[in-house]
């Protein structure tokens, strides 16, 4: 996934259709010269529509509409025709899209399966024709109902990756470079901080025909549950993940120090992430040799499973890749 080419957030200004007007009319015939009113119902107006298509991966398509507008609803007319609806909107969106009021933030709606479809912005419902209002008292009514407006309304869609295993550590902890080693992906790799600037995803080949969805996510840096750094942009794209995985570099000053200070920021963003399966992973372990492994391992996070990594020369990948798919088929238990 290109950099230029990711898109997660995108704000629409929102038109549903008008509702048609219902008709006021009375039939007339050659021999009914009285018919009675025989006015049809307008047509609804036209809704927008989400779909899930499991084959995006981005809201790049969506990126420079800024006005999505539903067609009207059709008047009635005479000899009970009802007019047409409006046509719906349909906005195609990738799996884990949330809908939101740009006003209030709150959720609309969240789209996490193929084919999904969600009325998001209903149109205006179409007005009765004179014949709805015929009674026994009231034999030819002149008046019918005008279609209801449709509604206009700041919207946005935000992208929270689908992925069974988030990469969580600060910049430059070794993220991409594993992502590179064990997937097809092509992340930007260098030696500098925030190389990573938009989510990439990798599919991962496990023993025989299994794999997992493995997300880089940019890095993380203290304060970034206020938007700091990247802040939130980084933080809602591992609410979806099955696991996080924790990356601290093997020559960190303090690696549990660390550790806790992603975990921190994580449960300030949302408490409902201390409940997510994790892993932590020293990377760059070629840089170390056993003797200092061994010093290292006691002051290490207690209750997380911990496994020494090297993306560059191989050391732990597989035992990694093994230790993440038995995390992913096993429940989650109360710490």
């Amino acid at each position: 996934m290109e950099g230029g080419n990711f898109v997660d957030y995108v704000k629409v200004c929102c038109r549903s259709g008008k509702g048609g007007s219902g008709s006021v009319h009375l039939h007339r015939a050659k021999y009914q010269p009285k018919g009675g009113p025989d006015g049809g119902n307008g047509g609804r107006g036209g809704h927008i529509i989400l779909r899930g298509n499991a084959q995006l991966w981005t809201l790049l398509h969506l990126k420079y509409r800024k006005h999505v507008i539903a067609d009207d609803g059709v008047n009635g007319s005479g000899n009970l025709k009802t007019g047409a609806n409006g046509k719906d909107v349909v906005l195609e969106v990738p799996l884990g899209t949330v809908a939101k009021d740009a006003e209030t933030g709150e959720i609309d709606i969240e789209i996490t399966e193929d084919g999904q479809e969600v009325v998001w912005v209903p149109g205006g419902r179409g007005g009765m024709g004179n014949a709805h209002f015929k009674t026994a008292t009231n034999q030819t009514p002149r008046y019918a109902q005008p279609g209801e407006p449709g509604q206009e309304i700041w919207k946005i869609l935000e992208l929270k990756l689908l992925a069974d295993v988030g990469l969580v550590g600060f910049p430059n902890a070794g993220k991409s470079t594993l992502l590179a080693a064990v997937s097809a992906a092509k992340p930007e790799i260098a030696d500098y901080p925030f190389t990573t600037l938009v989510p990439n995803l990798g599919m991962v080949s496990y023993r025989g025909d299994r794999s997992f969805v493995m997300a880089d996510i940019p890095g993380i840096i203290e304060g970034a549950h206020k938007g700091k750094g990247l802040g939130h942009r980084f933080l809602r794209h591992i609410e979806r993940n099955s696991i996080l995985l924790f990356m601290v570099p093997a020559d960190s000053a303090d690696i549990k120090k660390e550790y806790n200070i992603l975990l921190k920021e994580c449960k300030l963003y949302n408490p409902e992430l201390a409940n997510k399966k994790r892993i932590l992973a020293i990377t760059k372990s070629d840089l170390i040799d056993d003797e200092l492994k061994s010093l290292l391992i006691p002051n290490l996070p207690r209750k997380i499973p911990y496994i020494f990594i090297s993306a560059v020369t191989g050391q732990g990948i597989e035992q990694l890749k093994d230790l993440i798919w038995q995390t992913l088929n096993k429940p989650v238990l109360d710490e």
